[in-house]
């Protein structure tokens, strides 16, 4: 991190909730914020120096100002800072091939540590066509290697020779979650919930709420329940249902409904014409939802429900949120001299 004062300010907003900047379609960059806190156009910059870059890229998210990019064709990863334009590569580890497998990842960083980062891998693991049990590696830059491989079997209903696919990881407390759904079936089905505990370094599958129907993908999203602990949202129709999932004296997990929204009315929209809803993309610490129907995209704030129209939508676009402390010039509408705390972070 080449900026000195960069390392107090991340410590202080590490421990509450960043602002959430923008977000990236896929790699360019749009602001959200209004002025003065607004960051400008072109600030930040994905494109290494110097090389050809050419092939496909795959974003797998990001945290803590820090950027997860996989690049297919050369089987690396980069942890790109755009801050700083400053871009680490890692030699994706032996096994996690996206052409046998599908592969998901995550990048975070230790509470208080703004020099290390580290980089968490997931993938399933085949046996004769069929994924028998998902498999993750952790990088840590401090050590400059990959970890030992850790692994959790499937759930035993998945059919023979199915596809098992993750969505974007998501962090909640100490653990990282990501559903798992079968493509294999005519449509993206959820089939539970994989959770990489980071303390003890360990996999499990956890089930999803017997109550909801087994849809699309785009209708689901794990989140941080309200009050914390772990949470998933489901859109059903036109209503988003919060579940959370609960621990009663026993020690026995349940998933119990906590409130409906009606996604119609809040956003004014024409039911009848047409109009459908899916999730593009979750902004985790601020608990911000991206929804698209056919014609706009909306920010909704779970707690609050304010929510914001941003523009006309890609539709075969993920949106991936970026929440991060940002020194703002004094004159944002042009360079970044100067540091200027984010007044409302």
């Amino acid at each position: 991190i080449s900026d000195p004062g960069f390392s107090a300010r991340f410590r202080l907003h590490h421990r509450g909730n960043p602002p959430l900047l923008g977000f990236f379609d896929p790699f360019y960059f749009l602001p959200t914020m209004d002025p003065p806190n607004r960051v400008p156009n072109g600030r930040f910059s994905l494109c290494p120096d110097g090389e050809d870059w050419g092939g496909i890229f795959m974003p797998m998210g990001s945290r803590h100002g820090l950027l997860l990019i996989f690049h297919l064709s050369r089987k690396l990863l980069l942890v790109s800072d755009p801050f700083n334009v400053d871009q680490h590569r890692l030699a994706v580890p032996p096994g996690f091939d996206l052409e046998k497998a599908p592969v998901s990842g995550a990048v975070f960083r230790a509470a208080g540590d703004i020099r290390h980062f580290q980089v968490v891998l997931v993938t399933t693991e085949t046996d004769e066509q069929q994924h028998t049990r998902v498999i993750a590696r952790v990088y840590s830059s401090e050590t400059g290697g990959w970890g030992d491989c850790i692994s959790t079997p499937l759930p035993s209903k998945l059919p023979t020779k199915s596809r098992v696919d993750f969505t974007i990881g998501v962090l909640v407390g100490h653990c990282l979650y990501w559903l798992l759904n079968d493509r294999s079936a005519t449509s993206d089905i959820l089939d539970g919930i994989l959770e990489f505990d980071l303390e003890r370094q360990i996999l499990a599958v956890k089930p999803v709420p017997v109550d909801i129907p087994k849809k699309n993908m785009c209708q689901f999203q794990v989140m941080r329940a309200e009050g914390g602990g772990l949470g998933i949202l489901f859109l059903s129709n036109f209503s988003a249902q919060l579940w959370k999932m609960e621990t009663d004296s026993d020690g026995v997990a349940s998933w119990v409904l906590g409130r409906t929204v009606e996604l119609d009315k809040l956003l004014s929209l024409n039911t009848e014409e047409g109009e459908s809803l899916v999730i593009q993309g979750f902004a985790e610490y601020n608990n911000v939802v991206f929804l698209r129907t056919h014609t706009n995209l909306f920010t909704i704030q779970l707690e609050s429900l304010q929510f914001k129209k941003i523009f006309r939508p890609n539709i075969m676009t993920r949106y991936h949120p970026f929440e991060s402390v940002y020194a703002a010039g004094t004159g944002i509408g042009g360079g970044h001299d100067g540091a200027e705390l984010l007044r409302n972070t």
